[in-house]
Order: C-alpha cells, then sequence, then structure tokens
C-alpha cells in the first residue's frame, strides 16, 4: 500500500454482526483495497499469513482466547501487520496491548468515523489508545479486584475468605459478580480474560 491507498485490512470478531458491520464500514473507505475477516485466533492466523494484512482490527474477546494472543500470533506469521484491538467488554493497559505487539487500542463505543480514523492511523504508523486504566469499563469493585486477584493465585473460596474476613457466602457472590461482568463461565476462563484485560499485574 502506499500512505493514502491500497490499504487491507482483517477484522477479527467472533460476533458475527459485529464483525460484519466492520467489514462493511471498511470496505467502504477509497483506501482499503480489501477487507477479509475471521471469527477465532486460529483462522486468523493462517489469513494473516497467507494475505498479509496492513492491519488487523482484533476483538480483545474471542471466545477461550484473547484477542492478545491473536496479536502475537498473527504478527509471529505477519511481523509487518499493525494491529488495533477493540472490545465493548473491558480494557486493555497500553503497556499489555504493546507487549503483546498491537499499536493501539480503543472501545466499540466509539462512533463508526473514530473506528475508522482510528485504523488508518493504526497503518500509517500512529498509535491509538483509549483513555482510561485496565479494566476500567469491565466495572470491578475494589473487593472484586481483591478476589479476583486470590482466585488467580489458586485460592479457593474458602482461603480467600480467611485472607480477606469474609464468609465462604460472601466470597461466592463476588466471585459470581466477576464472573458476569467478565463474561465467563468459571475459574479459569476469569483468569484468562482478567490477563488479556490488563487487570493483574
Amino acid at each position: 500500500m502506499t500512505a493514502t491507498t491500497g490499504l487491507r485490512v482483517l477484522v477479527v470478531d467472533d460476533h458475527d454482526v459485529v464483525h460484519w458491520g466492520f467489514r462493511l464500514l471498511l470496505d467502504r473507505q477509497s483506501w482499503v483495497e480489501s477487507c477479509d475477516g475471521a471469527a477465532g485466533l486460529q483462522e486468523a492466523v493462517e489469513f494473516a499469513a497467507n494475505l498479509r494484512p496492513d492491519v488487523a482490527l482484533i476483538d480483545l474477546m474471542l471466545g477461550a482466547d484473547s484477542g492478545a494472543e491473536a496479536c502475537s500470533a498473527i504478527r509471529e506469521v505477519s511481523p509487518n501487520t499493525k494491529v488495533l484491538l477493540i472490545s465493548g467488554a473491558g480494557r486493555i493497559s497500553p503497556a499489555v496491548a504493546r507487549s503483546a505487539g498491537a499499536s493501539g487500542f480503543i472501545s466499540k463505543d466509539w462512533g463508526a468515523a473514530d473506528v475508522v480514523k482510528a485504523v488508518r492511523m493504526i497503518a500509517l504508523g500512529s498509535e491509538v489508545f483509549a483513555e482510561g486504566g485496565p479494566g476500567d469499563s469491565v466495572g470491578l469493585s475494589d473487593r472484586e479486584r481483591e478476589v479476583l486477584g486470590l482466585i488467580a493465585t489458586g485460592a479457593t473460596n474458602r482461603e480467600i475468605a480467611g485472607n480477606l474476613f469474609l464468609s465462604p457466602h460472601t466470597v461466592k457472590e463476588h466471585t459470581s459478580a466477576i464472573y458476569r461482568k467478565l463474561g465467563v463461565r468459571n475459574r479459569a476462563e476469569a483468569v484468562r480474560s482478567a490477563q488479556g484485560l490488563g487487570l493483574l499485574g
């Protein structure tokens, strides 16, 4: 591509409506030559290896995988691909995003014109990071963050209760709230999601 034309974009999102919405939006831009899509990590890596996209727009949460993992895997097979992470469910810190090889992170709350502008800025070599700290939009309370941190160490609910001077029932309630807010079903998924969102140090 040149600085203004011929851009090849790969959209990676496991939600069908969002996936096609971004593809239709980007396909309409005069400077986009092609816009392909993948629903998961493995498919995205295969596309990246074959098509060598200039920019990959990747959802932060891809089912059992994280967008950060997808970013690293895509850049391994296509080192020149620049990655823009996007999410409607959480945030990732700039430091964690950069360590995965991403050039930016934005929210799905952004307007269409802003998303398009961010993709183009990433293609031109800029960084674009949404304001806000790690996990801000997940909405975990301070206590839920404490419980999540102890879950990540492998502590049981009873051990967490003893550590935080809470009842096991209260810990169970906090754990259920964490699962709901992160959109996960169990401890392993909660820890994986929290790592992807930059919630764990």
